[in-house]
Order: C-alpha cells, then structure tokens, then sequence
C-alpha cells in the first residue's frame, strides 16, 4: 500500500447539528479518495443529529466537554494514517481528501491547510464571506486541519484548553516555522443566518482562553489580535473600494467582536466553564 492509498479518517465534531450535518456527512461520503474513515464525536445533541450521523459515520461516539476534547477524542479511536477535522457546518468539495493526500506525499509536510469560503443568508453572512474571501494564502488566519497522524500525535493534539485559538494553536505547532501547502479546493462552511447577538456572544467566548494562546505564540497572537486593520484588507484595498456597503459592515463588524473579544479576555478562563 502507498502514501496515496493509506487510509484516511475524518473526525466531525457535532452539538445539535441537525441543520448541517447531513450536508457534511454527504460531502466526505462522496470524497473521490478511498479509503476513508468517518468518526462522528457527538457532545449531548438532543435535535436529529445522532440519528443523521448513524446512517453516514463508522463510528459515533459521546464526548466532551468542548470541541478540542471532542477531537482529541476522535483520534484516539481513529485508525487512519491522516487525520482530517471538521466541524458539522462545513462541506468538502469532491477533491479535498486527495488533494491533501497528494500534497504530503509530493511535499513531505506534516499538515495542509484546506482554504474556507463562507456562505449563508442575510446582510452580515454576505459580510462574513466577502471578509473569508481576503484570508486565502494568509498563514496568519488560515490554520491547517489536514494531519499526518505521525504529526499529530508528536505535537499532542489539541490543547483542550484552548476554546477558539486552538486550531491556530496545533497548526503552529506542528509547521514549526515551515510554510504549510494548501489545497486547491475549498471547505464550504455553512454560516446560516447569522445574528449579530450570536456572533459577539461567540467571539466573546473564543476569546477567554486568547491571553492564554498569545503567552504560547506572542508574534502570531499579536498579528492575530488585529481584528479590524489585518494585511490581508490593506493588500486588497482596491476590492475594498470597490465594495464600500460590504467593507462598511466588514469593518462595523470586526469592530464590534474587538469589543467582544476585549471583555472575554478580561473576564478569562476561569468563568469559561474549563
């Protein structure tokens, strides 16, 4: 058996999923590599998601208490060579497993990135895609979720204390400095409809364990921090330009989960629930 045939699993993490997951199940079902291992790691869902996720998945099981340990969990039970994590909002394109498998064994890397496009209904989901749609090629916003198990297991997995930087936080640890290679294709992740209330109450939450990411990567987390004026806007300014309705709610947007993510950082881990 080669590189390019080893088996590879696929651990999503769900919590009433119901609306997306068979979306997302679908898309690895229909994945053109072969083999693939679906792992479904379910934290107490009470909608359909348990019973969507037994018609795709080869294994479910319950954990928690939040998505790092859901994943963490994932891999122990998994028997594949890679490791790919995904959350239950997001669809892969047909090529995605293949690419990525291709990609480390041409490169030699230990991980790939696979770039994201938002989609969803409403004014700020538009928002949040035209904003996504700057970050392609930006190792400061992009992290990987494509793993040689090797890697993975030699870098610890994910720091379960960590609750929003943590896919930042394994990426960096496992490129050591390295420029990681990216897929060709996408991740679709399904955004919704998205309330503005939703929105801040999230980026509040992420952001109680940040103080605890930035004493690990201070260079990454300050770059990181910058919510509002990121390289990625200032090197397409023309696009901004050009876009002044959708730049607007972009820049009221990322002002305000600045805010958000002030006071999380201030009130910290310790009202977090870890």
């Amino acid at each position: 058996m080669t590189d390019r045939d080893a088996l590879v699993s696929i651990v999503v993490t769900t919590r009433n999923s119901g609306r997306t997951l068979e979306a997302c199940l679908t898309s690895i079902r229909a994945q053109l590599y072969r083999p693939i291992e679906l792992i479904v790691i379910d934290n107490s869902s009470h909608d359909e998601t348990v019973a969507i996720a037994e018609r795709f998945a080869d294994v479910i099981e319950q954990y928690g208490p939040e998505r790092s340990a859901q994943r963490n969990h994932g891999a122990r039970l998994a028997r594949g060579t890679y490791l790919l994590f995904i959350d239950s909002d997001m669809a892969l394109s047909v090529g995605v497993v293949a690419e990525c498998v291709g990609a480390l064994a041409l490169d030699g890397a230990p991980a790939v990135v696979i770039p994201e496009l938002s989609v969803g209904d409403g004014f700020l989901a538009r928002c949040r895609a035209f904003e996504r749609s700057f970050y392609a090629g930006d190792d400061d916003i992009e992290a990987a979720r494509f793993f040689t198990r090797a890697s993975f297991e030699f870098a610890g997995g994910f720091d379960e204390s960590l609750t929003g930087p943590e896919d930042w936080d394994l990426s960096i640890r496992v490129a050591k400095g390295r420029h990681l290679p990216r897929s060709p294709s996408y991740i679709t992740h399904d955004e919704g409809t998205l309330r503005l209330r939703d929105v801040l109450q999230k980026k509040r939450g992420y952001s109680r364990s940040f103080l605890q990411y930035w004493r690990k990567h201070r260079g990454s987390g300050i770059r990181q921090a910058n919510l509002i004026f990121r390289p990625s806007f200032l090197r397409d300014w023309r696009r901004l330009i050009r876009h002044p309705v959708l730049t607007l709610g972009v820049l009221s947007l990322k002002s305000l989960e600045a805010a958000a993510g002030l006071s999380g950082i201030i009130e910290g881990p310790n009202r977090s629930g870890h």
